[in-house]
C-alpha cells in the first residue's frame, strides 16, 4: 500500500493558508467563515409565511391571478415554480389551469340570485338564495352541505386541495369560501385549515423538508439546487436531505437504510443460529451441541441425529444409532450452511471495521477540550509560533475524514456484495472495482490514523522546534486526507456507481469544507395572515440601478426570456446579452411600470426574478 506521507513533498504545505471551513456537529466551534454563501435556508415558524408568499407572489404576478389560485397551482406542482412556468410555456395557460383543477372565474362565494329560492342537489331542500353558495366552476349547493363537505375533508387531511362536491368536477374550492363557512360553525377546524395551507409549503414541496431533530426544533430547511445533499439546521442537527437520516455519504440512501436495518434486526443472529445449531425435528427449537456425540437430545425429549437432523430412538452405541442410518450426502443443505458461514464472516469483517472507526470518531470528539487546554498553555509560552489555528483545522479534518472512512465500509459491503448489484457486474469486473476501491480506502485509513496519532501528541510540553515539526505534519496530513477523500468520492461517482448508471444509488457530493450550515431565510417583504403584500418594481429607480441590472443580466444569464405582465396582457421579449444589446434600451420603460421581470437561463433551466430593488 502506497504511503502518501513517506514521500509527501508533493503535498507539503509550508504555511497556515490551508484553511478548513465548516465542521460536523461533533465540534462546530472549529469551523471558520464559509468561503461561499450557503445555498440552503432555515425556515422558522416566523418566516414560513414569508417563504410561501414569495413563491405565491411570483405566480400571481406572472399569471395575474388571485392568491388561492396561485396556491392551488403551486400545490399541484409541489411548489416547483420552475416546473409550473415550464408547463405554462409548453402547454399554455388553459392546460396549466385545467390540470390543476383551477377555474379563474369571478363567481366564487357568491349567493345564487337566479330566484328567491333554490333547491340544493345534495340535501334536496329548497332554501333562500342567500343560503346557497356557488363556486367558480359554476356548481352551487347550500351552505350546510358545503360546510359538512369541508369538515369531512379537513378531518381526513385533504384540506390542501378540497374539490367541488359535484359529480366528476375536479375544480378546487375557493379557500376563502372554505374558511368563511367552516369558521362560522367550527372555528378550531378553520384554524386547522389555515395551518394545513401554510404547512403545505413544506409538506408538498420537494425542496423543503422539516428538520428531523428530536425534540422537534420547529424549523424547516429549503435547498436551492440539488436535493441530494447533507445540511445542518440552525439547531445543530445534521442530516441527509434526501432520506432525513444522519449524514451517511459515501453510502447511498438505500445502502444506509439496508445497513441500519441489518445492524438493528436479528439477521446476523439468525445466521449464527444457522451455522452453530440444528432445529429439533419435533419442536423446531434450535439446539446447540455441547458434546462430541452426534446423537443429541432436545429439551422436549426428542432424540435426533446431529449429522442429518433426522429423528431417532434414544438407544445408540459406538457404531450405530438405533433405528437410523445416515450416510447420504445432501448437497443443498451443505451449500446453505456454507453460504451462511460466508455471509456471516463477510458481514462481521465490514461491521467490525465500521464500528471501530465509529468508536474512534466518538472518542476523538473528546479531543476538543484537551486541545483547548494545550493551546492555552502553549500561548503563554514565548514561542516563535503564535498562531495555533492549524490545531483546530487538523482536528476538523480528522473528524471529517474519520466519518467518511466509517461509512465507506457499509458502502463496500453492498457495492461488492450480491444483494444489490449481482446482475450488474461480472465477477471479474467486481473484483477489479473492489481492488481499486480498497486501495484508496486503505490509503485514507493509514493517513487518518497518522493524523490522529500526531494530534494526540503533548505538543504543549515540547520545545519550539518540535512544535513547528508537528505543525507541518498536521498541515501536511490534513491536506492529504482531504485529497484522498475527494479522490475516493470521484472513484465512487465515476468508476463504481457511475459506470452502472444506477439512478437509485446516487450519493451526496464531497464538500471539503464540510456539511453546509443552512442560513436564516432573509425576509425582504412583509405579509399578514391570508394577505400577500406584493412588491413591484420601483418607478423611481435611478441610472445606477439600471446599470446594476444590466450588469447582472450580462454576467449571469446566457439568454434572458423576459415576460412583462401589465393589466393581464403578456408580452415576451428575448434578450441575448453580448449579441442583442438593443433589448436593454427598453429597460427604462419597463422600470416605469409596476411589472415583474423573469428570466430563463443561467445554465440550470430555472426561472428567476429580477428586480432593481435588490442589490446585486
Amino acid at each position: 500500500m502506497e504511503d502518501y506521507l513517506s514521500d509527501g513533498e508533493d503535498y507539503y504545505c509550508s504555511s497556515d493558508q490551508y484553511s478548513l471551513d465548516g465542521l460536523d456537529n461533533v465540534d462546530s466551534d472549529c469551523q471558520g467563515s464559509a468561503s461561499k454563501s450557503p445555498t440552503s435556508k432555515v425556515i422558522t415558524k416566523e418566516s414560513l409565511l414569508a417563504a410561501q408568499g414569495e413563491d405565491l407572489r411570483r405566480v400571481m404576478d406572472m399569471l395575474s391571478i388571485r392568491e388561492h389560485h396561485a396556491r392551488s397551482l403551486l400545490i399541484h406542482y409541489r411548489w416547483d415554480v420552475e416546473k409550473l412556468l415550464a408547463v405554462l410555456v409548453e402547454k399554455g395557460k388553459t392546460d396549466l389551469f385545467a390540470s390543476a383543477g383551477v377555474s379563474v372565474v369571478e363567481v366564487a362565494g357568491t349567493a345564487l340570485s337566479l330566484s328567491s329560492t333554490s333547491t340544493c342537489d345534495i340535501c334536496m331542500e329548497e332554501l333562500a338564495a342567500d343560503e346557497m353558495t356557488k363556486m367558480e366552476c359554476g356548481h352551487g349547493f347550500c351552505n350546510g352541505c358545503w360546510t359538512e363537505h369541508f369538515v369531512v375533508k379537513i378531518n381526513e387531511g385533504q384540506s390542501r386541495r378540497i374539490r367541488c362536491m359535484a359529480h366528476k368536477c375536479n375544480d378546487i374550492c375557493d379557500e376563502a369560501v372554505v374558511r368563511n363557512l367552516v369558521g362560522k360553525m367550527h372555528p378550531d377546524l378553520a384554524e386547522k385549515f389555515n395551518r394545513f395551507l401554510l404547512e403545505s409549503y413544506i409538506e408538498d414541496n420537494k425542496m423543503v423538508k422539516w428538520c428531523p431533530s428530536t425534540p422537534h426544533c420547529g424549523n424547516a430547511i429549503r435547498i436551492e439546487d440539488d436535493a441530494l445533499c447533507e445540511v445542518e439546521c440552525s439547531c445543530g442537527r445534521q442530516f441527509c436531505f434526501s432520506c432525513l437520516s444522519e449524514p451517511h455519504s459515501p453510502c447511498s440512501c438505500m445502502m444506509w437504510e439496508l445497513w441500519s436495518n441489518k445492524c438493528l434486526d436479528a439477521s446476523e443472529t439468525v445466521n449464527w443460529i444457522t451455522v452453530n445449531t440444528k432445529p429439533c425435528p419435533n419442536c423446531e427449537k434450535p439446539v446447540e451441541k455441547n458434546g462430541g456425540c452426534n446423537h443429541v437430545s432436545c429439551i422436549c425429549g426428542q432424540a435426533f441425529c446431529w449429522l442429518c437432523g433426522e429423528a431417532t430412538g434414544k438407544r445408540h452405541n459406538w457404531t450405530s444409532i438405533y433405528g437410523h442410518s445416515c450416510g447420504s450426502y445432501k448437497e443443498d443443505l451443505e451449500k446453505k450452511t456454507e453460504q451462511a458461514k460466508r455471509d456471516l464472516h463477510r458481514y462481521t469483517h465490514y461491521h467490525d471495521r465500521y464500528k471501530a472507526h465509529t468508536d474512534s470518531f466518538k472518542l476523538e470528539g473528546k479531543l476538543r477540550e484537551t486541545m483547548l487546554e494545550k493551546i492555552s498553555i502553549s500561548e503563554e509560552k514565548e514561542w516563535r509560533l503564535r498562531d495555533f489555528s492549524w490545531v483546530n483545522n487538523g482536528l476538523y479534518r480528522l473528524f471529517r475524514s474519520r466519518r467518511i472512512l466509517s461509512y465507506s465500509y457499509p458502502f463496500a459491503f453492498y457495492m461488492f456484495g450480491e444483494e444489490l448489484f449481482m446482475d450488474d457486474m461480472t465477477n471479474e469486473e467486481r473484483q477489479i472495482k473492489q481492488n481499486l476501491f480498497e486501495d484508496q480506502q486503505q490509503q485514507l485509513e493509514a493517513n487518518v490514523e497518522k493524523l490522529s496519532m500526531i494530534l494526540e501528541e503533548p505538543f504543549d510540553k515540547y520545545a519550539d522546534d518540535k512544535v513547528m515539526e508537528i505543525r507541518l505534519q498536521v498541515i501536511n496530513l490534513s491536506a492529504i486526507t482531504d485529497f484522498l477523500c475527494k479522490k475516493m468520492y470521484e472513484c465512487i461517482e465515476n468508476e463504481l456507481l457511475g459506470s452502472l448508471q444506477c439512478a437509485t444509488h446516487n450519493i451526496a457530493p464531497y464538500i471539503s469544507e464540510g456539511i453546509e450550515k443552512a442560513s436564516e431565510l432573509d425576509v425582504c417583504w412583509n405579509s399578514e395572515a391570508g394577505t400577500t403584500i406584493e412588491k413591484s418594481v420601483s418607478s423611481d429607480c435611478g441610472t445606477s440601478d439600471l446599470i446594476q441590472l444590466k450588469l447582472f443580466i450580462f454576467m449571469h444569464v446566457r439568454q434572458a426570456r423576459v415576460y412583462v405582465h401589465e393589466l393581464g396582457v403578456a408580452e415576451e421579449t428575448v434578450w441575448t446579452p453580448g449579441e442583442n444589446k438593443a433589448g436593454f434600451d427598453r429597460l427604462p420603460e419597463l422600470l416605469e411600470l409596476s411589472v415583474s421581470v423573469y428570466y430563463f437561463g443561467g445554465g440550470r433551466g430555472r426561472f428567476r426574478q429580477l428586480s432593481p430593488i435588490a442589490v446585486y
